[in-house]
């Protein structure tokens, strides 16, 4: 055989192989989170939904992508710092999984295109002037579980009709409390229900939330969203076991750990719709082109083994309106 034709052989057969020994280039993916770098986001949501999301858009992690987490474990007073070593890492987008990381994201960079997933309204807390037109390097998906508060006190108001008192307890770092309060302390008074509004942003914070509650004979709970409660839903459920407190919580991660009962959104669904929005993203696609999502799937999960441990009968109209009941 000729030199030359050899040579042309080889370059033949390279280029066969190649294609398929060479792998795309990894874009960097950066996830700024106020949960904590476990449990709930970590060890549900980041591998069953916002990576599922993703892989519907094409990119897979390990072959086209990497995914770096930045997690703030509740302490949103870190946040800034941590979006700050995304935007140096020079990531292709921001995934925030809640209002505090979308606020710390959109403070730390106007360029680099940010997707948040949150619960409450992003119109109202300013996140964005529109949702069909978001404008700028911000979109996202939300299902508004902020305008859910009103609806939290109904179901407990008919579980519990003779309650005078309700808590609502609210993490004072998040800034949709501002805007959550009046609606819930709205839709008590219909009810002729005192409100008692407590705080909490630390573990400790929790323990002396309920002893107040004992204190002010507090009849029910309404758990406000929050990335700290989440992250401390099994604390959160066992206080109120111990102290006998019938609550309602914004997720039903907390009625699979032994909460009473719990309506809102389903954060697989928000989560997998972030991932999709990154993919677009990646692909071309600006931020302010994809309209702000809103998730509209909700439901009503009710344990009823933790209903019969604080001696409560569910109303039938309760069990008939569930979307699971866990016995």
């Amino acid at each position: 055989m000729r030199r030359r034709e050899f040579i042309s052989l080889l370059g033949s057969a390279a280029a066969w192989v190649s294609p398929a020994r060479a792998q795309e280039p990894r874009r960097v993916i950066g996830v700024l989170s106020g949960f904590g770098p476990g449990g709930f986001f970590a060890d549900v949501i980041m591998p069953t939904a916002f990576v599922q999301g993703l892989k519907d858009a094409g990119f897979v992690e390990g072959r086209n992508i990497s995914i770096e987490i930045r997690s703030a474990d509740g302490h949103y007073d870190r946040l800034p710092s941590l979006a700050a070593e995304l935007v140096g890492r020079n990531v292709a987008a921001i995934h925030a999984t809640d209002v505090p990381s979308a606020f710390a994201a959109k403070a730390a960079t106007k360029t680099i295109p940010i997707v948040f997933a949150t619960g409450v309204d992003p119109v109202k807390v300013g996140l964005v002037d529109s949702l069909s037109r978001p404008k700028d390097n911000l979109t996202g998906v939300s299902f508004f579980s902020g305008v859910l508060g009103p609806k939290h006190v109904e179901l407990l108001h008919e579980l519990l009709p003779a309650a005078n008192t309700i808590a609502f307890l609210v993490n004072p770092g998040n800034l949709n409390i501002k805007i959550d309060e009046p609606e819930i302390r709205a839709a008590a008074d219909r009810l002729k229900q005192h409100l008692e509004v407590l705080t909490a942003s630390t573990e400790r914070d929790l323990e002396t939330a309920f002893a107040t509650m004992v204190q002010r004979d507090v009849g029910g709970l309404i758990v406000k969203p929050d990335p700290f409660f989440i992250s401390r839903s099994e604390q959160l459920v066992a206080l109120a076991a111990r102290h006998t407190i019938p609550a309602i919580y914004p997720v039903r991660t907390f009625a699979d750990v032994g909460g009473l009962m719990s309506y809102g959104g389903i954060p697989l669904d928000l989560y997998q719709q972030a991932g999709i929005y990154v993919g677009k993203i990646l692909k071309g696609t600006k931020p302010a082109d994809l309209p702000v999502q809103q998730s509209t799937k909700l439901e009503l999960v009710i344990n009823l083994k933790t209903a019969k441990a604080l001696g409560l009968t569910i109303p039938p109209t309760l069990l008939i309106r569930a979307d699971e009941v866990i016995e």
